[in-house]
Order: C-alpha cells, then sequence, then structure tokens
C-alpha cells in the first residue's frame, strides 16, 4: 500500500507541475501573440529558450547536490518543464511556415529554435556549475 501512495504522490507532482507550466506557457503565447502578432512564432520561441534555460539550470542544480533530484526532476523537470516547452508546437509550426511558402521563416524557426534553446541549456548549467 505504501508503494501504491508513493506512486500516487509522483503523478501528482507531474500533475501539478504539468498544470503550472501548461498556465504559464498559455499566459506568455498570449502575452507575445498580443504584442508581436502572427507573422513568425515567438511565443513559441521564447518558452522553448526559456524552458530549456531552466532544464540546464535545474540539471545543474541536481548534479551539484543544490537540491533533491526525486522531488525536482518529478515536479520541475518532468511535470512544469514537460507541460510549458513546446516542442511539438515547434515542429507543427516549422510545417505550417512550409506549406504556406515561407520556406526562409521555417529555416529561421528551425535555426533559433535548436541554437538557442540548445545554447540556453548549456548557460543554465555553467551558471550553477561555475560559482
Amino acid at each position: 500500500m505504501s508503494s501504491a501512495i508513493n506512486s500516487l504522490g509522483v503523478y501528482a507532482l507531474v500533475a501539478l507541475g504539468g498544470a503550472m507550466g501548461a498556465s504559464l506557457r498559455f499566459f506568455i503565447s498570449q502575452i507575445l501573440l498580443n504584442w508581436l502578432g502572427k507573422g513568425f512564432p515567438f511565443a513559441t520561441l521564447i518558452v522553448n529558450i526559456s524552458g530549456s534555460f531552466i532544464m540546464g539550470f535545474l540539471y545543474g542544480l541536481i548534479e551539484q547536490g543544490v537540491i533533491q533530484v526525486a522531488l525536482s526532476r518529478t515536479l520541475i523537470g518532468i511535470g512544469f518543464l514537460g507541460a510549458f516547452t513546446t516542442f511539438s508546437t515547434f515542429s507543427l509550426d516549422t510545417v505550417i511556415l512550409i506549406q504556406q511558402g515561407d520556406i526562409f521563416k521555417a529555416i529561421a524557426n528551425v535555426l533559433l529554435n535548436v541554437v538557442l534553446c540548445v545554447g540556453a541549456a548549456a548557460v543554465g548549467m555553467f551558471i550553477v556549475t561555475n560559482q
């Protein structure tokens, strides 16, 4: 019975983190859509960059032993960031840009997301590991 309770607790943490991540993603998307319009998927780009940064930062904190791996990985890494980051939306945005004939924007979207998100994860880790 204790194992089932612990298992339910893990799922509750993932669900709680997921609800927070999805809500924040929607909030950021609405703000950027109102601010920058629909011409380029800036909201997806910003969410992917910030999510990648947070993931790198979290990983660095876990590796340094600053935070507990089980709680942090479950609540933040799997729940919050799993719902917050938008790689599936990024993929769809890119396909739609291609379908609309905006090849330059599609290529820019792929390059910006990949380069800036990988860079953000590295910066997050660097900040934690080089203090």
